[in-house]
C-alpha cells in the first residue's frame, strides 16, 4: 500500500545527499587488520556458550579461528554450511541476546567477541568473490515444492538442493527473499544485498524459483501434493493486527510493514512520502525499523509509544538505544485510545498512560500514525486442519511435519515455539528440509 500525501505527509524531505548519508551501511565492513583484532579476543571455548546461543548451531570458534588464521574460504564454509543465509544474519541478527550476549567475555571485560562482525567478514568474503562453496549431490528424482520464498524456504531449499532432490519455490511477491527483502530497514541491508544472496543461496543448483504465485490464488495445496514429492510451507505471517480504534481509517495511518516496503522497494529514497511529526504504536524490531526510517528521511519528530514496560519489548536493548540515538522518543506504558482527526487526516492520537499513582490521558499530535502491533497468519489455501487450535499458526512437531504426511512447516507461519527471527527460520528450513530427506530414505526402502 502505497503512502499518500496528504496534508503534512511529503516527499523530499531531506536532498539526496543527506538521503544517502542517512541511509549508508551502519555496520561497514571489517578491514582485514580490525578483523584479525576482532578475532584474536576469542578464546575458543570448548562446549562455547555462544555456539549454544546461536539457534542455527554455527561452530563459532571455529570460524573465528580460521579468520585470525587467514582462512577466509574455510570459515565462510562453517558459517553457511550451518546457516546458508548467514551474511544476512550477521547484519540482522539479535546478536546481543544471542551468540555475543552468552560470549565468556561479557564476564571479564564486558565487551563480547564481535562475532556478528566477524561472520560478515567471512562470509561477504566468500559472496563478492562467487565462492562455490558447496557441489550438489546426484539428481535423486525427487522433487518438493517449498512455498515461501523468505529465510525458511530459502534454507529449506538449499538444504534439499545439496541432497540432490530438485525444488521448486513459490512466492507470492516480485522477488524472493521474504522479509529479508520486504521487511527490514534499508539501512540493514545496503546494496541490494538480499537479491545478492538469493542469487548465491541458488547458485548450487536443482533450485527454481517461482516469484507471482500465491497459495489458494495461483496455485492450490493439494495440486502440490500431487506434483511434487513433499510440500514445505513457509508462508510467513502477512497479516497486520489493526487497533480497532475510532479513526484507524484516516488518511495518514498506515501498517508500518507497508511502510517498510515501501522504503526497501524505492528507486529513489527522497519520493518515499513521510509525516514532519511521526507516532509509531507498538515495541518490535517493526516498530524500531519505521521509527528510524521515518527520522532517517526527515520526519521532524518520531515517537514510538508502547503499552508495556521496556522488559517486554520485542525490539532488543540494542535496537531501542539505536532508536534513540537517532532522535527517536520513546514512551511506555501507553495505550492508544482513539486517533484523532480533521477532514479526513489523522492530526493526532489520544493514550491512556498507567503507572502506581494511577493513569492519565494525554495526546500527540501526528500527521502520520504507524501501526506495529503485530503480524498475523492468513490461511488462504491451507487446510483448516493443519493449524493450531486458535487458528494463529501451523502446527508441527520437532521435525517440522504437520498433519499431513507428505507437508512440513516452518518459520514465522508455523508453531514452532521460537522466537519469530531470521536465523530461527533458517533452522526451521533446515530441519524441515533433514526430516524430508530422511523421509524419502524410508519410502526409498520401503519400495524396495
Amino acid at each position: 500500500m502505497a503512502i499518500k500525501q496528504t496534508g503534512d505527509i511529503a516527499s523530499h524531505r531531506l536532498a539526496p545527499e543527506q538521503l544517502s548519508c542517512e541511509f549508508s551501511d551502519i555496520a561497514p565492513l571489517l578491514d582485514a587488520g580490525a578483523a584479525a583484532v576482532a578475532a584474536s579476543r576469542c578464546h575458543y571455548c570448548y562446549d562455547a556458550p555462544c555456539v549454544n546461543a546461536c539457534p542455527t548451531q554455527i561452530d563459532i570458534p571455529s570460524f573465528i579461528r580460521k579468520i585470525g588464521n587467514g582462512n577466509l574460504k574455510g570459515a565462510a564454509v562453517d558459517i553457511l554450511s550451518a546457516n546458508p543465509l548467514g551474511g544476512m544474519c550477521a547484519r540482522v541478527c539479535p546478536t546481543e541476546i544471542l551468540c555475543e550476549g552468552a560470549c565468556v567475555r561479557n564476564h571479564q571485560d564486558e565487551k563480547p567477541v564481535a562475532i556478528g562482525a566477524l561472520q560478515r567478514h567471512a562470509t561477504d568474503w566468500a559472496m563478492a568473490r562467487g565462492e562455490a562453496l558447496f557441489k550438489r549431490a546426484p539428481d535423486t528424482g525427487r522433487h518438493v515444492a517449498v512455498v515461501g520464498a523468505g529465510p525458511a524456504g530459502l534454507a529449506c531449499a538449499h538444504r534439499l538442493a545439496l541432497a540432490g532432490h530438485r525444488v521448486t519455490i513459490f512466492d507470492a511477491h516480485a522477488k524472493a527473499g521474504g522479509l529479508n527483502e520486504y521487511g527490514i530497514a534499508a539501512y540493514k541491508t545496503v546494496d541490494d544485498y538480499a537479491q545478492r544472496e538469493v542469487a548465491w543461496l541458488c547458485s548450487v543448483g536443482g533450485i527454481e524459483v517461482k516469484t507471482g504465485v500465491a497459495l489458494g490464488r495461483d496455485v492450490q495445496l493439494d495440486t502440490l501434493r500431487q506434483q511434487h514429492d513433499a510440500v514445505f510451507l513457509a508462508i510467513g505471517l502477512t497479516g497486520v493486527r489493526e487497533l480497532q480504534l475510532e479513526g484507524e481509517a484516516l488518511g495518514g495511518v498506515m501498517n508500518a510493514v507497508d511502510f517498510i516496503e515501501q522504503v526497501r522497494e524505492a528507486s529513489d529514497l527522497a519520493t518515499v512520502p513521510v509525516g514532519r511529526r511521526v507516532v509509531v504504536i507498538g515495541g518490535g524490531n517493526t516498530a524500531v525499523d519505521a521509527a528510524v526510517q521515518s527520522r532517517k528521511l526527515g520526519a521532524t519528530t518520531v515517537t514510538m509509544v508502547y503499552r508495556r514496560g521496556v522488559e517486554t519489548m520485542g525490539a532488543t536493548w540494542a535496537e531501542r538505544d539505536f532508536a534513540q540515538s537517532q532522535g527517536v522518543t520513546l514512551i511506555t506504558h501507553a495505550k492508544p485510545l482513539r486517533l484523532l482527526g480533521s477532514d479526513g487526516t489523522v492530526t493526532g492520537v489520544e493514550f491512556e498512560r498507567t503507572s502506581a499513582q494511577g493513569s492519565e490521558r494525554f495526546s500527540l499530535e501526528a500527521d502520520m500514525v504507524l501501526k506495529a502491533i503485530g503480524q498475523t497468519l492468513v490461511p488462504v489455501g491451507i487446510e483448516h486442519a493443519l493449524l493450531t487450535l486458535d487458528n494463529s499458526r501451523i502446527a508441527v512437531d520437532a521435525n517440522r511435519q504437520t498433519s499431513l504426511p507428505d507437508v512440513w512447516a516452518g518459520g514465522d507461519c508455523a508453531a514452532t515455539g521460537g522466537m519469530d527471527l531470521t536465523v530461527q527460520a533458517v533452522q526451521d528450513g533446515k530441519l524441515a528440509a533433514a526430516a524430508i530427506d530422511a523421509h524419502f530414505a524410508v519410502t526409498a526402502v520401503k519400495a524396495a
